[in-house]
């Protein structure tokens, strides 16, 4: 079995609890997780399947420790990588750039040469605009923990359900 490497970076803690809850679904012995403010794409690249995860800031911004990483994933050769995204917006107040955090993220991972995996249903959301979607679903799992907190845990098991069989 493959090892996977959880990246995600957390403002107020809601990414962080994320991370934690997927951590324990996917089975903490087949799983390492990192802040990304703590490591950096050399980490990253010692993985052959990745959990990354980022809110949406902003005007449609990555999280704050991505950015320090987010120029050196231009060196990081992911062919051959597997991907799974999940982010966090609230898709009420800032419904024209829900989850483009994720979306600038799987952009990235998807020019670096990585498969992505773990599409996501857009259906049950209400908002008007997102990098995030793309060919008819959001391109990982979609939280968000201001409006929709009570269905964070019961979308993180399906999700995992559906990716661990992938990544592993």
């Amino acid at each position: 079995m493959k090892k996977i490497g959880l990246f995600w970076g957390s403002q107020t803690g809601n990414t962080e609890n994320a991370a934690d809850l997927i951590a324990s679904v996917i089975g903490y012995e087949h799983v390492d997780s990192y802040n990304i403010r703590d490591t950096g794409a050399d980490t990253l690249a010692g993985y052959d399947s990745l959990v990354i995860g980022t809110s949406t800031w902003g005007a449609g911004e990555l999280q704050d420790d991505w950015y320090k990483v987010f120029p050196t994933l231009d060196s990081l050769d992911c062919r051959g990588k597997t991907v799974a995204l999940f982010g966090l917006g609230d898709q009420l107040s800032y419904g024209d750039f829900f989850l483009d955090g994720m979306g600038i993220l799987y952009e990235k991972f998807v020019e670096r040469g990585a498969k992505v995996t773990g599409a996501w249903p857009a259906d049950s959301y209400d908002y008007s605009g997102s990098r995030a979607f793309v060919q008819g679903s959001f391109v990982g799992l979609a939280l968000d923990a201001d409006n929709q907190d009570h269905l964070s845990a019961s979308r993180i098991q399906q999700w995992v359900g559906m990716i661990r069989p992938v990544l592993l």
